[in-house]
């Protein structure tokens, strides 16, 4: 008979080997404001197994926020949402991100991402010394498609799955049969040209692929040479890429 004693058994190692510092089940809190951040929820849901907790913001806000703390306070954020390892804020408001991201730092996230770029972020120093003070990896991007792999274990261990698009394709006589999404947007519009790319001519399939991303119904900003221009630009290189 063999008789197990759970006290004299190693506990279970809830960490990565290879990254010591990040659970295996990275928790990510999603802060959405109306439309944005629905279509990153979505993807997280149909694409990754990480556990994820989210919280609203109202769609509109005063123009000027004076005090930022009691407003934050007034909005009720779960603290759930501002306490996991990564924390994604689609707060879109200079006044009360930085409040935010500061209440998540305390809370003990490892990383926080700021999509929309700095102009609804905030003043840099902020975030700065927000980062310095607790030890957070804080990422500012106008989209978040331009995310890579990162110093940052906890942002590195995101960018695994989500950010920059990374492929792979398969051809049958000069045309895309499939294509397999390595590593795709968070709006979740690479999955959806790599299903609309099968039976395209290979020569043909880059410039195509820029085209469906533009289609899609992300919510980069249009008509400047950033925004979904920037992301068609990344999703024709990711295809030209996984050509080679």
């Amino acid at each position: 008979m063999l008789i197990i004693i759970d006290s004299l058994l190693p506990p279970p190692n809830p960490y990565h080997p290879q990254s010591p510092n990040i659970p295996i089940m990275l928790t990510i809190g999603v802060l959405t404001r109306g439309k944005y951040g629905r279509r990153l929820l979505d993807t997280l849901a149909a694409h990754t197994e990480f556990k994820v907790t989210s919280a609203d913001i109202p769609p509109t806000l005063p123009d000027l926020i004076d005090e930022p703390a009691p407003f934050v306070d007034n909005l009720d954020l779960d603290p759930a949402v501002l306490s996991s390892d990564l924390l994604i804020t689609y707060s879109l408001n200079p006044d009360i991100t930085p409040e935010i991201a500061r209440r998540a730092a305390r809370s003990g996230a490892k990383a926080i991402i700021i999509p929309g770029g700095w102009a609804k972020a905030g003043h840099p120093d902020e975030f700065d010394e927000i980062s310095q003070t607790y030890g957070t990896r804080i990422l500012v991007e106008d989209i978040c498609c331009e995310i890579g792999h990162d110093a940052d274990p906890t942002l590195d261990e995101f960018a695994s799955v989500l950010g920059r698009p990374k492929l792979e394709v398969h051809q049958d006589g000069g045309t895309i049969s499939e294509v397999k999404v390595i590593r795709g947007a968070p709006c979740g519009s690479t999955w959806w040209m790599a299903e609309h790319l099968q039976g395209v001519p290979v020569s043909e399939a880059p410039a195509r692929a820029g085209l469906l991303v533009q289609q899609y119904p992300c919510r980069a900003v249009r008509g400047t040479r950033g925004g979904i221009h920037r992301s068609a630009e990344l999703h024709k290189q990711a295809l030209e890429d996984a050509i080679d």
